[in-house]
C-alpha cells in the first residue's frame, strides 16, 4: 500500500506574543505608492522595478515568516532553506527592505498554481453564479471552506497555490518538516 502525499496550508500564526506586524508593502513609505499585491498570488515570476519597503506597527519580535496583507515575506533563513531543498524552481525570493532591519528579508512568490482542490471532500465550496452580478467569475470558486487536495493532481509540487482559490499558500509534509526541523518561526499548519 502506498502512503498518500500530505499538503498543509502554511500560514502566519497570529497568535505568538510579542510578535511584530508588517503593513501594506509599498514602494516608497508615505508616498502611497502601493502596487497590485494579487500579482503574488498569479504563479509567475515577477520583474519588480523598485524596491519595495514594509514597515512595522506594532513593533515587536520579528519573526522568519509573516504575512503583510497576505503576502509571504520570510527571513533569509527560509531562502537558504528553500535551497537545501532544491526548491528554486518552485519560488521567486523578491528582496524588501523592512523598517527597523538590517537584515534582508523577501517575498516568497509560489511559482505555480494547480488545479488540485478535491470540492468532494472540502467542508463547503461556493461557486459564482450569474445572479451574483460578476459575469467574468461564474462557475469559479466564491468561497471554500476546509479546504483538502486532491494529492493526485499536484504531482511533485512542494509549494504552490490552488487554482480556483489563490488567497491559501500549500506546501507538502516535506517542506512543513523541513521547516519545523530548522526552528522557522512564525508560521501555522493545516492539513488540507
Amino acid at each position: 500500500m502506498t502512503t498518500q502525499a500530505r499538503y498543509y496550508d502554511i500560514f502566519d500564526d497570529k497568535y505568538i506574543p510579542g510578535r511584530w506586524h508588517l503593513r501594506m508593502p509599498r514602494y516608497n513609505e508615505g508616498e502611497g505608492d502601493l502596487f497590485d499585491t494579487w500579482r503574488f498570488n498569479e504563479g509567475r515570476v515577477l520583474e519588480i522595478e523598485r524596491p519595495i519597503r514594509l514597515s512595522v506597527k506594532p513593533a515587536g519580535v520579528a519573526l522568519d515568516f509573516s504575512h503583510a496583507l497576505g503576502i509571504p515575506i520570510v527571513h533569509r533563513r527560509v531562502v537558504s532553506l528553500f535551497e537545501r531543498l532544491g526548491m528554486q524552481k518552485e519560488v521567486q525570493f523578491i528582496p524588501v527592505e523592512v523598517e527597523g532591519q538590517a537584515e534582508p528579508w523577501f517575498i516568497l512568490n509560489a511559482l505555480q498554481v494547480i488545479r488540485c482542490i478535491d470540492d468532494a471532500r472540502c467542508e463547503e465550496v461556493f461557486y459564482w453564479r450569474p445572479e451574483d452580478g460578476e459575469p467574468d467569475r461564474v462557475g469559479q470558486y466564491k468561497n471554500v471552506r476546509g479546504l483538502k487536495v486532491d494529492p493526485a493532481k499536484v504531482g511533485d509540487a512542494h509549494i504552490f497555490r490552488p487554482w480556483g482559490w489563490l488567497v491559501v499558500l500549500i506546501v507538502s509534509e516535506r517542506v512543513k518538516v523541513a521547516m519545523e526541523a530548522e526552528g522557522i518561526t512564525g508560521t501555522e499548519f493545516i492539513e488540507v
